[in-house]
């Protein structure tokens, strides 16, 4: 038997799915721009671990250095906190 949840689902986190050109930059330059430059790449790589521990496409790749993949989901806050 399954179990019931009376809240029903949690809000989704916002997100944005990445163009094929698009780094950790990129992304936080358009995206996070309420928070300083300097900040806003590692913040947001702090809320995507499954795409920053994702190991890095081999040298001779075109996508050499950049885990991003356009299919990727790549959250723009944080968690929820636990209730």
């Amino acid at each position: 038997m399954g179990t019931s949840h009376s809240q029903g689902l949690a809000p989704a986190r916002k997100y944005v799915r990445p163009l094929p050109e698009d780094t950790w930059d990129s992304i936080a330059a358009r995206e996070l721009t309420q928070l300083p430059a300097a900040d806003a790449s590692g913040v947001l790589q702090s809320w995507n671990f499954h795409v920053f521990m994702r190991p890095a496409p081999p040298e001779d790749s075109p996508r050499a250095g950049n885990p991003i993949l356009p299919s990727d989901i790549i959250f723009l806050e944080p968690p929820a906190a636990a209730t």
